[in-house]
């Protein structure tokens, strides 16, 4: 058989094979448990979110009495299969979020969610986005995945399941859309 010809249908089959490629999407359901002021007795979950950048105090955000413009949190919150904190532990959201924006209530969001437990056990997927926290739904871009979930790309879904205003306290849904 000719050189030409042998190299051609090598092509041939690579194309072919690389068309039968299967990628799998998932979809995982899991809370992630925002705590910026701990209980005053001791008794409730520690912080998990702390400000470490306070904007200036010219940058207070319409409506918002706590936060300014400018205020930065690292946080390390729990991740659990339930609205509950006492739900069973699936991971942890490693990161910061900021308040980037003068006229809302609007976050850049950058965080490593990392799978302990479940399916994902072992895998990572970091998020970078605009998190405008009063809208309904926001839509968080999966912009990589480590261990068993190399080279995830995707999105979540992310839902403030409840809110305490008092305390700066929340729970979000994040429904978390992945194609490894």
């Amino acid at each position: 058989m000719p050189l030409l010809l042998q190299l051609a249908l090598a092509v041939a089959v690579a194309v072919a094979m690389a068309g039968t490629a299967t990628t799998t999407t998932t979809h995982t359901r899991f809370y992630m448990h925002d705590t910026v002021t701990a209980s005053a007795s001791g008794g409730g979950p520690a912080a998990t979110a702390v400000r470490v950048v306070r904007g200036a105090a010219a940058a207070a955000l319409p409506g918002d009495a706590v936060n300014r413009f400018g205020d930065l949190y690292a946080v390390d919150d729990p991740l659990t299969d339930g609205a509950d904190a006492s739900s069973a532990a699936v991971g942890r959201a490693r990161g910061f979020y900021m308040f980037a924006s003068r006229t809302d209530s609007a976050l850049l969001f950058s965080a490593t969610m990392e799978f302990t437990a479940g399916v994902h056990r072992g895998g990572a997927v970091s998020v970078l986005a605009r998190d405008a926290i009063l809208d309904e739904v926001r839509e968080l871009p999966v912009v990589g995945g480590a261990g068993v979930l190399r080279g995830a790309a995707g999105y979540g879904l992310l839902r403030t399941h409840s809110f305490n205003a008092t305390t700066n306290n929340a729970v979000l849904q994040i429904d978390m859309y992945l194609t490894v």
